[in-house]
């Protein structure tokens, strides 16, 4: 797979997770290691950092600081 294919593979996942949990919001580690089920070999955080900014930029994420964490979730 390349990078744009894992891209779009973790924004798929992201959008199927929040569809079956809409209420679901976590850190980037927690949305890399516990939303998406890699089908190879755990991918870096970074392709996952990419698909929330991508999902951010059409406004379907957004960042929220809660004490010294950034969590994601779907934007309100």
């Amino acid at each position: 797979m390349n990078e744009d294919n894992t891209i779009d593979y973790a924004i798929s996942v992201i959008r199927r997770f929040l569809s079956e949990r809409p209420d679901s919001a976590d850190t980037l580690d927690g949305i890399h290691r516990w939303w998406i089920r890699w089908p190879r070999l755990e991918e870096s955080s970074l392709v996952t950092l990419a698909a929330l900014e991508r999902l951010e930029s059409v406004g379907e994420m957004e960042q929220i600081k809660v004490g010294s964490s950034m969590i994601w979730r779907r934007k309100k």
